[in-house]
């Protein structure tokens, strides 16, 4: 069992795999890391069914299934996906019922063509919501501005919600907002709180990835010094607007009711940068009451060698706004990198999907 993992773990944040396939739940390999590497969670998105899907043979046999009754190739995946999330949701739930709901969660994501589109993404929430069956089960809603009344329409119907794509500070107080509202209108409905679960998933590497690239166009050594720094500080204020948030008369109110709080995740944390450290999005954001949702190699990277010196993110936000007064000094504008990374998101997972349609469709052709 990895110790780093373990004080990782001590410091209050849920460790959980970016990853998912039938491969992983049939050879007992989730199971393995839950027991191993203290893996309490489990995220998916469209490019990892899409990954799945294209090794392997362990979907055959449904496809087959699905090819000899003739379903289409918009159910036949998701039945496929809807398999797997089931199946992760019930090797995960003693850990669900461990932490009392808190962890051993699964996330399966909207159709991602609907993320412009508000009631077909609350429409597709139920239908999943309702297919995978499992109190485990977060649907993973985008935080486009089409997405938030719908973040707000699944939270109220007791749904519970794992908001992703989120990139902005505003777009990130706007989600706490949307959630907020939703838990104020399932009190009114007289629903439980305490069952309904959500997570805010803040995307960490892509930022440095983006503005590093502007960086390097803009070309002097001032510039060029912040690159790599952007990511850590953008997260690091998003925690800070997520404390605002919790100690504001509306939230002591819900909390007072049951409500749990919907804690910040941190999402794309492998590095795309070969030059940074590859467990430099874990080890720079330690903090109490967070979820960091890892690829298999950060994990293990951070099994390995990461450094857990205890809280990174609380004590750093004055110096994060430095950070981003320098980015904004050196050129960088904030709005349009967050605006691109937002569009460039929403284009990448739809073209996941797209793949995924084709690699079922080729499928179902040859069963």
């Amino acid at each position: 069992m990895s110790e780093i993992l373990k004080t990782l773990s001590g410091q209050g944040v849920s460790v959980w795999l970016d990853d998912i396939s039938r491969e992983r739940l049939r050879s007992g390999n989730l199971a393995a890391l839950i027991r191993d590497k203290h893996v309490v969670g489990v995220t998916s998105n469209p490019t990892i069914f899409a990954s799945a899907l294209s090794k392997g043979d362990a979907y055959d046999t449904q496809l087959h299934d699905l090819a000899v009754r003739g379903i289409g190739v918009e159910e036949a995946v998701r039945a496929i996906t809807t398999y797997d999330i089931r199946w992760a949701a019930d090797v995960l739930r003693p850990v669900y019922d461990a932490t009392g709901g808190v962890d051993g969660r699964v996330s399966i994501e909207v159709d991602p063509r609907l993320a412009r589109e508000t009631e077909k993404t609350i429409a597709e929430a139920r239908a999943l919501w309702w297919m995978v069956d499992r109190p485990n089960l977060f649907i993973k809603i985008p935080a486009t501005v089409e997405g938030l009344p719908a973040i707000t329409r699944a939270i109220a119907e007791g749904i519970s919600v794992n908001v992703t794509l989120i990139f902005s500070l505003e777009r990130y107080r706007a989600v706490m907002d949307a959630w907020l509202t939703g838990l104020e209108q399932a009190q009114a409905a007289g629903l439980n709180l305490a069952a309904i679960e959500s997570v805010a998933s803040f995307f960490v590497s892509r930022v440095d990835t983006e503005i590093d690239k502007r960086l390097e166009q803009t070309g002097t050594p001032e510039a060029k010094a912040l690159k790599g720094k952007a990511a850590v500080a953008n997260a690091r204020l998003a925690y800070a607007a997520f404390e605002e948030v919790v100690n504001s008369p509306r939230w002591q109110a819900l909390q007072a009711a049951g409500a749990r709080p919907q804690r910040p995740l941190w999402a794309s944390t492998g590095t795309k940068d070969p030059s940074y450290p590859d467990t430099l999005y874990v080890d720079e954001l330690v903090t109490a009451g967070t979820v960091n949702t890892m690829p298999e190699k950060t994990l293990d990277a951070v099994a390995d060698h990461g450094r857990i010196t205890g809280d990174t993110v609380r004590a750093s936000y004055r110096q994060a706004w430095d950070t981003m007064a320098a980015l904004k000094e050196a050129g960088i504008d904030y709005d349009d990198v967050v605006r691109v990374l937002e569009e460039e998101g929403v284009e990448k997972f739809e073209a996941s999907w797209t793949e995924l349609l084709a690699t079922v469709s080729a499928e179902l052709g040859k069963a």
